[in-house]
């Protein structure tokens, strides 16, 4: 068996040969002088001069100023260098991405430039890049993607408490400025000497209006008739605040109530207090909306092809326009058993819960419109929906946009040092 110097040595004598000669002696291929050895592959002076010449182009774009070309090339190989241990390790992974996979992403690439692929082809070429070298290219940079996000994303947590403290913080940083706040305010008083038992009613009595208020009764009119402080009259109006107007006592709470939200009653010396977000500025208000959806599944197989699949779901579909019961004909055909057993409901979906080409079939219908047949990688949909609701979700997209923050940065760590260790560890001669 051969050990790894041994064969570093025939890599670097058969590399550095100026031909290789091929099935016959009158045929030769160029192959060029050798920059590096990497493990047990190689880079060509030829990729370093292509890669450093791409690059080099990329900066005069921009009119950013050329560093010295020895700097410019030295980083420009350690690139490659990284790449290609890279490649390496994912190849030992058995990562790898298939032509479907490559195709399918460089028509999703097309399609948000708003190009047909075959425009996005003659756009390439317009720039002097062809387009096999940018397949190749996105090849490479999915086949890496995907091995960091098997080596390292795999490993990187956010917790609540971060997201939190992230959020604290970029309040005090701002002087609470940023995001302005309309409060509603009830205060259920309560003497300052009073007995355990009148503190207990008052507290009941907090809990009680907060489930009422939830329920959807009037706030205004609540705290004109209940509140104990001296903005009841106008109707527990606290105005538009910033963070640092808001008592201390409900700053803590404030910060993470999203529009129309009611908080549980808040325990202070005076009594206990009811605060309502009424609305929220200076931070990008964002809605979701959920659907409720019912379904009827045919699946293609060595009997059923795409047109008999089809020609079944508008059978059934005209007999639902005649009257037939939808979720009886759901029960009886439709091959999603585990939708099938309750009528071919879906129950409520939020955004992104179902494949793309059932949500963008389904966020087109009205309500209890039926689509014509679908096609997903399931199958042949008939697809209805029967209800949609609409509520705030400024918070938790708050959240989520934070704790994506905070998972961006701590990747961007680790791939720094998981990329340094890779090129610590590894077998790598520069010639040049």
């Amino acid at each position: 068996m051969i050990n790894k110097n041994t064969l570093r040595k025939v890599i670097i004598s058969l590399a550095t040969c100026f031909v290789l000669m091929l099935n016959y002696p009158t045929v030769a291929e160029v192959l060029g002088r050798v920059a590096a050895i990497v493990e047990e592959d190689v880079i060509l002076e030829q990729e370093l001069d292509n890669e450093l010449s791409t690059i080099a182009e990329r900066i005069r774009a921009s009119n950013a100023q050329m560093p010295p070309e020895s700097i410019l090339r030295k980083q420009v190989l350690e690139k490659l260098i990284i790449d290609k241990l890279q490649r390496q390790l994912a190849e030992k992974a058995g990562i790898t991405v298939t032509e479907e996979m490559l195709n399918n992403s460089a028509a999703d690439i097309a399609q948000r430039n708003n190009m047909t692929l075959q425009q996005f082809r003659e756009e390439l070429q317009r720039q002097g890049l062809t387009y096999k070298n940018f397949l190749d290219n996105m090849r490479n940079e999915i086949i890496i993607n995907q091995l960091r996000g098997r080596e390292i994303g795999g490993r990187i947590k956010v917790t609540d408490r971060e997201v939190d403290h992230y959020l604290e913080t970029q309040e005090q940083e701002s002087n609470g400025t940023a995001i302005q706040y309309h409060l509603g305010h009830i205060l259920i008083a309560v003497r300052e000497a009073a007995a355990a038992k009148e503190i207990q009613s008052a507290q009941s009595k907090a809990n009680e209006l907060v489930k009422k208020l939830r329920a959807g009764q009037d706030f205004t009119h609540t705290a004109m008739t209940e509140s104990g402080d001296d903005n009841a009259l106008k109707g527990g109006d606290l105005g538009w605040r910033s963070l640092s107007d808001i008592p201390s006592l409900f700053s803590d709470i404030v910060v993470k109530m999203h529009a129309n939200e009611v908080a549980d009653p808040i325990r202070s010396p005076s009594g206990f207090h009811i605060i309502k977000m009424l609305e929220l500025k200076g931070l990008d208000n964002h809605t979701i909306t959920n659907t409720k959806v019912r379904h009827i599944l045919i699946k293609t197989n060595d009997l059923i092809d795409d047109e008999e699949a089809k020609k079944r779901l508008l059978a059934l579909k005209a007999r639902i326009m005649d009257g037939d019961d939808f979720a009886a004909l759901a029960r009886a055909h439709s091959d999603d058993k585990g939708s099938a057993l309750k009528g071919g409901s879906l129950d409520w979906v939020g955004p992104q819960d179902l494949v793309k080409p059932f949500e963008d079939a389904m966020e087109k219908l009205e309500i209890n419109e039926l689509s014509e047949p679908i096609q997903t990688q399931f199958g042949w949909h008939l697809i209805q929906v029967l209800d949609r609701k609409t509520k705030d979700n400024s918070a938790e997209h708050k959240k989520d946009v934070v704790r994506e923050a905070i998972r961006k940065r701590k990747i961007e760590e680790e791939t720094e040092l998981w990329m340094r260790r890779l090129r610590d560890e590894a077998y790598v001669e520069i010639l040049e």
